[in-house]
């Protein structure tokens, strides 16, 4: 720790200035990719490699530790142009600037690897590796696909392999320029086409062996979004088993070889002849039931036929014909009997219902109705006549005119409103008086 005794001045030590120098200078910088040449290799025997990494105009002491050495593909020598992936550090003990490498390659391909991460995490952004965009591939193709150059050894291994595994799938080849600069559009191109032409559902997406370079055609932008766009299952199989391109990435299966995509894209036949022998087995003994259930409905509809036969039907009919003809005699005769029986009724009521006998007995009705009546209208007569004299009576008693024939009057106003109070008149009103007999009309002075 620096001295803090002197409160004017802070003071550190050499081995603490450098540890400090070196933590600022790691925890400012991250990894960062450089390129340049090596100068001055040094291969002690502990594994590690020490070097110097320069351009015309600078150079930088370099370290890479035997852990991350041992990942290295090839082998470092003087004078070699590289890119390393490195970490900014000091070496304490010296104070000398360094960099610790944790990644090397050669430098040819160290720009076509930039490119190739920067376009693979941009698509892994947008979401174009995303499983959900894979399609399933088909249990037994109806045609596949091969879109590959027409002469190279990849559409040679893959055609041996179909032909080994099920030669009756058909195969469409649409040949394309696998490396350089047309490569990238015709493979896009052949794509499009064979997604549109529906006339496969599988595609195969294949290329043999080379260095990054030769394979960039499949790690172009425009193959990558092709395959995505692609109506069917795309199966990609560029290079060996360590080569990785961005096709790998957006098709929905990868295969390590294009031999390998062959034998992913086509079933074992043998698989399948065994499948259709136990099919075919199953067919004959579901034939052999249904043949032995005809046979057996055969030998019903024969006895049946033979019971329905027009000799049998006649003798049948004929023995019907015999009881229908015994219940319509029967039928006739319970009919005729049963007639007598209402004849015999009818007869007899008629002789009980003589229309002379029933005459004599309405006359007799009729005068004895005709003597009541009589009687009957004379009583009716005597009391209303009783009942009139009553009223007569009764209405003489009450009557006005009966009280005006003893002396009596009734006098009314010009309105015919009867006075019963001399209240009601005033001098000079005209008058009406009603006697027994006669009227007068008198003012009133």
């Amino acid at each position: 720790m620096p001295n803090t005794e002197n409160k004017e001045k802070t003071i550190y030590s050499v081995s603490e200035l450098n540890r400090t120098i070196r933590g600022l200078l790691e925890s400012q910088f991250p990894l960062l990719w450089i390129e340049g040449e090596i100068s001055n290799l040094a291969q002690p025997a502990s594994g590690h490699i020490y070097f110097t990494l320069k351009d015309s105009k600078a150079q930088v002491r370099c370290a890479m530790f035997k852990g991350r050495k041992q990942l290295v593909k090839f082998k470092p020598a003087n004078g070699q142009q590289i890119l390393i992936r490195a970490k900014v550090g000091l070496y304490e003990a010296r104070g000398e600037f360094q960099l610790v490498a944790e990644h090397m390659e050669e430098a040819g391909d160290g720009a076509l690897r930039r490119e190739f991460e920067e376009l693979k995490t941009r698509l892994a952004t947008e979401g174009l590796f995303d499983e959900a965009l894979k399609q399933p591939l088909p249990e037994l193709p109806k045609c596949i696909a091969v879109i590959t150059s027409g002469t190279g050894a990849a559409i040679r291994d893959v055609l041996s392999v179909l032909k080994r595994r099920f030669p009756s799938i058909p195969v469409q080849i649409y040949p394309v320029a696998v490396q350089g600069e047309k490569a990238a559009p015709e493979i896009a191109k052949a794509l499009y086409r064979a997604s549109k032409s529906k006339s496969c559902d599988v595609i195969l997406l294949v290329r043999g062996g080379g260095s990054l370079e030769d394979l960039w055609a499949f790690n172009e932008e425009q193959v990558a979004r092709a395959i995505v766009l692609c109506d069917v299952p795309v199966i990609s199989g560029v290079g060996h088993e360590v080569d990785v391109t961005i096709a790998d990435f957006t098709a929905d299966f990868r295969a390590a070889t294009p031999s390998a995509a062959a034998e992913l894209v086509s079933p074992n036949q043998q698989t399948y002849l065994h499948k259709f022998q136990s099919f075919q087995r199953q067919l004959m003994r579901q034939i052999q039931g249904d043949l032995n259930r005809l046979n057996e409905q055969s030998q019903w509809l024969q006895n049946r036929l033979k019971m329905q036969h027009p000799s049998s039907q006649l003798m049948q009919q004929s023995q019907q014909l015999d009881g229908l003809i015994d219940n319509l005699r029967d039928a006739f005769q319970a009919i005729v009997s049963e007639k007598k029986h209402d004849l015999k009724y009818t007869v007899q009521s008629l002789i009980n219902n003589r229309p002379d006998q029933f005459i004599d007995y309405q006359k007799i009705q009729l005068e004895d109705l005709s003597s009541r009546l009589v009687f009957s209208s004379q009583l009716n007569i005597e009391n209303k006549q009783q009942q009139l004299a009553n009223l007569s009576r009764t209405m003489q008693a009450v009557s006005p005119l009966n009280t005006l024939s003893r002396g009596y009057s009734i006098t009314r106003d010009t309105n015919g409103e009867t006075v019963t109070n001399a209240r009601q008149l005033r001098k000079g009103d005209i008058i009406s008086s009603e006697f027994g007999k006669g009227k007068v009309t008198s003012r009133v002075e």
